[in-house]
């Protein structure tokens, strides 16, 4: 059962979302691995200042890890979009990150949070139809009413967008090589988001690993 594996200040805090969770059915092989889909909401709520969301987990197996866009530290290829979120990074407030694992993201207060949190090994968007968008749409109602600042990349994670305040919004593309150059590159979302911060009399993001 889905909802047993979610962190505790999450069953308190969404116990609507135990029936949502427990009606999603994950048959045959599925990434990532059943004690890492939950892994963006090991980060306490309290502690959350911005969450950045995408789309789904990357199709490699290698790769996924239950946090958008991060890859484990021993993996040195880095997917497209991965190296055009830290080409932005750079390109942004000039931090140069060598690592592709955004763990130390986590821990400083970005919730890596994916739209839909699983998929078939090798298939982009395997998952999208089997109900994980009705989880995600609770997650960021309720974050929706707490002072965070929330990135939303690509046409799936705009779906979230009606939950939040325009003030601490952030939307462009995503960051793949298919759109990146249809508005993502210059967007600035690094930077955006630590002056939204600082108007929500938060501390700033740290976006160096």
């Amino acid at each position: 059962m889905l909802f047993e594996l979610l962190p505790k200040q999450w069953q308190e805090a969404l116990p609507s979302s135990k029936q949502i969770l427990n009606e999603i059915e994950l048959s045959g092989r599925y990434i990532p691995e059943s004690s890492k889909i939950f892994a963006a909401f090991n980060l306490p709520i309290a502690q959350i200042k911005i969450c950045i969301i995408g789309q789904d987990p990357y199709p490699n197996p290698e790769h996924a890890m239950g946090l958008s866009f991060s890859i484990p530290n021993s993996i040195t290829k880095f997917p497209p979009t991965l190296r055009n979120i830290l080409k932005e990074v750079e390109s942004d407030i000039g931090s140069v990150i060598e690592s592709g694992d955004l763990t130390k993201w986590q821990s400083n207060g970005v919730m890596l949070l994916n739209r839909v949190l699983t998929t078939t090994p090798n298939i982009s968007a395997g998952h999208k139809n089997i109900g994980w968008q009705k989880f995600t749409d609770e997650v960021v109602r309720y974050l929706g009413e707490r002072p965070i600042v929330f990135i939303l990349w690509g046409n799936s994670a705009a779906e979230l967008a009606k939950f939040i305040p325009k003030s601490n919004l952030i939307q462009s593309v995503h960051p793949s090589p298919l759109s990146a150059y249809r508005g993502f590159f210059g967007s600035k979302p690094f930077s955006r988001s630590n002056e939204k911060l600082r108007k929500l009399g938060i501390t700033e993001m740290v976006w160096k690993i």
